[in-house]
């Protein structure tokens, strides 16, 4: 097993990893309500400042950065680790962002869908066509929650469908084919399959309280966060608590092969180098970004800065 570098610190909650491919990593920092450049010798550079709780984050067909911004959280600190909470006392909504890299200009494409506001959009991926997925993780209020779900939207700001509402969904991932996408379920310790019949859509499910179909589930504490895929279409999803790290699921079998990181937030995975070999893990609680050899390489994604 390849050893864990760390690559920077100092982050205030990191999630959404994003390889380039000059060589650096960008991250957003969910508590700072910041877009980060971490450089390949570890300095660090502002991108921009969108507010609220940018989270999962993918370059467009157009070069830009997509953000799903959960719109914040309250924070609190627990033994040193930097830990979130219920909604932001400043929240208004969560949104769908896209940042310019090289002016750092924030636009506002999505805020709604049917009417209904986004509550807090999580992670995201785009597929060969330049329409991306993303999972919508609902918002933890003091005696009630928000639901989410898994939506699909154009990068122009055209179109946005509610493909499944109700599940907090966290991380979205593609199979190779682009026939499937996986979504996994923070508390629920669940990751689901859903089979693609169109842009948006999806085949239905049995019952609509039971969306998807089950790849695998975990005990205990053990809850997941994001997720990306590699070549092969194994799913590396960030399992947190009680079995902190990437656990890589077999997407036929649902076996799992567990990989530990050394924050019991270790909440989000992205390949990249010249073999897609590389792979950088976010410690969130702790504030850093690791770097290590994966064991097969990561899928590539259908675009790159």
């Amino acid at each position: 097993m390849s050893a864990v570098e760390i690559v920077a610190e100092g982050l205030e909650f990191p999630e959404g990893p994003v390889w380039m491919q000059d060589g650096s990593v960008i991250v957003v920092e969910i508590a700072a309500g910041r877009i980060t450049r971490v450089l390949p010798d570890g300095r660090t550079e502002v991108i921009a400042t969108p507010g609220g709780g940018p989270n999962g984050a993918a370059i467009g067909p157009d070069g830009a950065l997509y953000v799903c911004n959960n719109g914040g959280f309250e924070w609190m600190r627990q033994d040193g680790l930097l830990i979130p909470g219920h909604i932001a006392a400043d929240y208004t909504t969560g949104r769908i962002e896209r940042i310019d890299l090289s002016t750092g200009k924030v636009e506002r494409l999505y805020a709604e869908c049917d009417g209904r506001a986004l509550s807090g959009p999580n992670d995201i991926v785009f597929d060969a066509d330049g329409g991306f997925w993303f999972t919508d993780l609902g918002k933890i209020r003091e005696h009630a929650t928000d639901h989410g779900g898994l939506y699909y939207a154009k990068a122009d700001g055209s179109r946005i469908r509610c493909a499944v509402y109700g599940p907090n969904m966290n991380g979205v991932g593609l199979s190779p084919d682009g026939r499937t996408v996986y979504t996994a379920l923070t508390m629920e310790r669940t990751v689901l399959a859903f089979d693609i019949t169109g842009p948006g859509e999806v085949a239905p499910s049995p019952l609509d309280a039971l969306p998807g179909r089950v790849v695998t589930a975990f005990g205990g504490h053990t809850l997941l966060d994001s997720l990306a895929i590699d070549a092969d279409g194994n799913i590396c999803v960030a399992t947190l608590v009680a079995q902190p790290g990437i656990t890589s699921v077999d997407p036929a079998t649902g076996a799992q092969t567990w990989r530990d990181f050394p924050d019991l937030l270790s909440t989000n995975i992205c390949f990249g180098g010249a073999d897609m070999q590389d792979a950088w893990v976010t410690l969130s609680s702790t504030g850093r970004l690791a770097k290590t050899r994966w064991d097969r390489p990561g899928l590539r994604l259908a675009h790159y800065g």
